[in-house]
């Protein structure tokens, strides 16, 4: 009881001010990848939205993303993981209701590169080595490897149905360029995945760095929202105070 008096008591003080929060999926995932943070923030106080991307080139991912926060009025703080940083990156710029970033074992580029740029930058991640192509040429995680990959870090039946309800994805995404990046414009949390097979955890360091972002770590795979839900809830909730 004890324990979880302290733990209420902690998110009391992270609430901070109500607020929207935008929430941005990553490739192979959709809006519901998220479903273990969203109650999570809204026992918080906060008016959560989660975009569903279809992950076919960087620009429709950013203007559908765009859409969904020029709807909201009032402060609205973007969290993305994965490829999903990206489209905030590319999304949030300019945005005059856009609060700040958080990106969860996401990808932040500066103007002008592509995901491909920075992983190449960096030691190859393992997962590369499970991504296929189907007959329509988009990309998939093989689905009897992705949950090692991507997220060994929960219940085996858990994971094989993440790797069941995946999206594929197109190659563009990865070689889209951003323009100028709204981490130059607004404030910026990371949470790195320490044990992240997907992206380098040394590239995620990197990106946090370059953003100035205030980071914490994670002992996690890539998927920590699905994993760790409820310290990257908190990295969001102390992001509403930042």
């Amino acid at each position: 009881m004890a324990s979880t008096s302290g733990r209420t008591q902690a998110q009391q003080r992270l609430k901070g001010k109500a607020m929207n929060i935008v929430l941005v999926h990553g490739a192979w995932s959709d809006g519901s990848g998220w479903s273990k943070v969203i109650p999570i923030l809204q026992a918080a106080g906060h008016n959560v939205v989660a975009v569903q991307n279809e992950m076919r080139t960087l620009k429709a991912d950013s203007d559908n993303t765009r859409a969904a926060i020029d709807a909201l009025s009032g402060p609205t703080l973007l969290a993305g993981h994965s490829y999903g940083g990206a489209v905030m990156t590319s999304a949030g710029r300019d945005a005059k209701n856009v609060v700040g970033l958080v990106y969860i074992a996401a990808f932040a580029p500066d103007e002008g590169e592509s995901l491909n740029d920075i992983n190449a930058r960096f030691a190859p991640a393992p997962g590369g080595k499970v991504v296929v192509p189907d007959a329509r040429g988009l990309l998939f995680l093989d689905r009897a490897q992705m949950p090692a990959f991507f997220v060994a870090d929960i219940p085996a039946a858990e994971g094989a149905v993440l790797a069941a309800v995946q999206r594929p994805v197109a190659g563009a995404i990865f070689t889209d360029r951003v323009g100028p990046p709204a981490w130059k414009q607004h404030k910026s949390w990371f949470a790195v995945s320490e044990n992240d097979l997907m992206i380098d955890p040394n590239a995620e360091r990197f990106m946090a760095q370059r953003a100035k972002a205030t980071t914490i770590s994670l002992k996690s795979s890539h998927a920590s929202l699905v994993a760790h839900p409820r310290e990257v809830a908190e990295l969001i909730l102390a992001a509403t105070n930042g």
